[in-house]
């Protein structure tokens, strides 16, 4: 490590005053959020019209706060909690994209990055830091921004793979030492433990595993630890996958992509997920263009694709993004993972959601999406579909029998009316079927 790069520290506020307005500013994610070099920008009041490009970030969002429209305007390849309502109000942007695409939008020169503000890690004794715990998206605008500034943070994990940014390219830059943003594992839910137990009997030994975060995966995850030579090529994980491994659960011996190691883009979890990455050679960091590239993750055997929904209609459409016309959060890479867990030799691609929202009181199962409702992943695309009920392979079933497979796996309380829907929308018959 450059024993005296400490010495080239400057403020927050030096580091961030390399932005203009007008420009086109790319703000590491996640985990990964530089909270340090956002606050110092937004105490600025010297600027405007600064486009803001990120997928989800971590904690408070100051640059979408209401009074801030003519001086910040964000915009979300993927939507976190902090930005939904700036979108609704229309003081923020969405962009729906796969995630496999985004890299592409700042490599082909379509969004031109002027400054890219990451967090990263400490160099190393070659002088090279490392994108820490997202390298998704961060990697190319870091490769194409005009201007690199940064975070040095000392707890920021050193992660191994195509994640590293030499401290030689970077502009300027603020040395902190503060914990890194903590996701937490929340108790488990019966719903949520049910269906964790009819994916987990989907697995197979030697299945490769793609997963999100959230309740129904970690649910899944925490029932795979019987499984054997289970392996890891994914857009990102959590805690869990620490279980999993420490359990002996996940060799990663059969992969042919990235054999013997965890392959992911970016990860969110605990101070105990990042001591787990940090300097970890079994842990491997690539560009989302290249872990959600179809054509990569089709070369493992048994992929299995974990992802969720908000609807899905009795055709197969999947809303995943939004609430009707609210933006709730992005595509992201369901549809790279659908998509490649089909092409996979005996992959699996699995849409899990409980059977309701609302307390029960609203189908998640629906005869037709509500209006504005995105489709994220098309029924043609779709394979397994998983409530707390049941799990159905609707993969080359017609119409009808795709409607009669997903209302057998809704709550009983919604059934009936959704045979009522299927035989209006469909101009099928209604055919009495056990609850």
């Amino acid at each position: 490590m450059p024993h005296d790069w400490k010495s080239r520290a400057v403020s927050a506020a030096d580091v961030v005053s390399v932005v203009n307005s007008r420009t086109n500013v790319f703000v590491h994610g996640a985990c990964a959020t530089p909270a340090v070099l956002l606050e110092a920008l937004c105490a600025r009041q010297d600027i405007e019209a600064v486009k803001l490009y990120h997928l989800h970030t971590a904690g408070p969002a100051p640059f979408a706060a209401v009074g801030r429209e003519n001086e910040f305007r964000s915009v979300s390849l993927f939507t976190g909690a902090p930005l939904r309502q700036a979108i609704a109000e229309d003081r923020a942007d969405f962009v729906p994209i796969f995630l496999s695409d985004i890299p592409g939008l700042f490599l082909s020169g379509m969004v031109k990055v002027d400054v890219a503000l990451l967090q990263v890690s400490p160099p190393d004794a070659h002088g090279f830091c490392s994108l820490g715990t997202s390298c998704d998206a961060a990697k190319a605008a870091a490769d194409t921004a005009r201007l690199v500034v940064a975070e040095i943070n000392e707890q920021m994990p050193r992660t191994h793979g195509n994640n590293v940014v030499p401290l030689d390219c970077i502009h300027a830059f603020v040395a902190t030492d503060r914990p890194l943003v903590e996701h937490h594992l929340e108790p488990e839910s019966s719903v949520e433990a049910r269906i964790g137990e009819l994916v987990a009997d989907l697995v197979e030994d030697g299945s490769t595993l793609q997963m999100g975060i959230g309740g129904i995966p970690d649910a899944v995850l925490a029932r795979l630890r019987g499984k054997r030579d289970l392996g890891i090529h994914t857009e990102m994980f959590s805690d869990r996958v620490v279980d999993l491994f420490e359990a002996g659960a996940i060799t990663n011996r059969h992969k042919v992509v990235g054999m013997g190691r965890i392959v992911t883009s970016f990860i969110n979890g605990s101070r105990r997920l990042f001591d787990f990455v940090h300097d970890n050679p079994q842990v491997a960091f690539f560009p989302c263009d290249w872990t959600n590239d179809t054509s990569v993750i089709r070369k493992n055997p048994k992929v299995v694709a974990i992802n969720s929904a908000i609807q899905i209609d009795l055709t197969g459409q999947v809303c995943a993004d939004s609430i009707g016309h609210r933006i709730f959060s992005g595509i992201g890479g369901q549809m790279d993972f659908i998509r490649g867990a089909a092409l996979s030799p005996g992959g699996k691609p699995i849409i899990a959601l409980p059977s309701t929202a609302a307390g029960g009181t609203v189908s998640r199962l629906v005869a037709e999406l509500n209006a504005g409702a995105g489709v994220v992943t098309t029924r043609g695309h779709v394979h397994w579909v998983v409530t707390e009920y049941g799990a159905v392979n609707l993969h080359g079933r017609t119409l009808r029998e795709r409607g009669e497979a997903l209302i057998s796996i809704a709550h009983p309380d919604f059934r009936a009316e959704l045979r009522r829907d299927l035989a209006r929308v469909r101009t099928f018959p209604s055919r009495p079927t056990s609850a």
